[in-house]
């Protein structure tokens, strides 16, 4: 399946992004074989930058250090996702500015509820940074759930549990981008989050657990 057949953004419009900079992940999955989805911020001013540019793409680069920080010895994203770990961005347009506005992430992160309405077996969502934790969290409160990331600093959350629709989700930091390799502190704990849901998933394996 290309999910990019499956998912479009419709004509909406926001003013602080670059709709020419629209990129919906275009590869040929199996969403069934997914069991962890990570969402980052945006997708890059650059596309050759993305998460599934040809080449090396920065994305996928601090992307696979993430995963490597984290003990998972992968070298590009396709050997991410054959590990069943599917990567997105709550936002399908590159912005403009620093920050996003929350009119902007409510109105794409209807995209991205079509979006992992097609996956059928996760079971572990990685919220990478605020403006995933807010996409999510608009997504939860549109289908008529609280919202699943209460407010507060990322730091403090971590240690909590959360659910959507009883599937685990983590709130972490942004791992796609030069920012990465520069915030040494928010590497380690990246890593420590990506561990967490590698090891969520593995329990719900041994105990047979397919929809905990």
């Amino acid at each position: 399946m290309h999910i990019s057949n499956y998912v479009g953004c419709n004509g909406l419009y926001c003013p602080d992004v670059n709709h020419i900079g629209y990129l919906m992940p275009d590869i040929d999955i199996s969403p069934e074989q997914i069991s962890v989805i990570m969402i980052s911020e945006a997708a890059p001013r650059n596309p050759a930058d993305y998460y599934y540019a040809s080449g090396d793409p920065l994305f996928q680069k601090t992307t696979v250090q993430a995963f490597n920080d984290a003990g998972v010895n992968v070298s590009s994203v396709l050997e991410i996702l054959n590990r069943g770990i599917y990567l997105t961005t709550a936002v399908k347009c590159s912005k403009t500015e620093y920050g996003i506005k929350k009119d902007t992430i409510s109105r794409c992160s209807m995209i991205l509820e079509q979006e992992l309405a097609l996956f059928p077996n996760v079971q572990v969502y990685l919220l990478m940074g605020d403006v995933a934790i807010m996409s999510f969290n608009y997504i939860a409160q549109r289908l008529g759930e609280k919202r699943v990331i209460p407010s507060g600093s990322t730091y403090k959350l971590r240690g909590g549990e959360y659910y959507f629709q009883g599937k685990r989700v983590l709130p972490s930091y942004l791992q796609a981008g030069p920012g990465f390799f520069i915030e040494k502190s928010k590497r380690k704990m990246i890593a420590e989050d990506i561990t967490k849901a590698l090891s969520l998933v593995t329990y719900n394996r041994l105990h047979g657990i397919k929809d905990p």
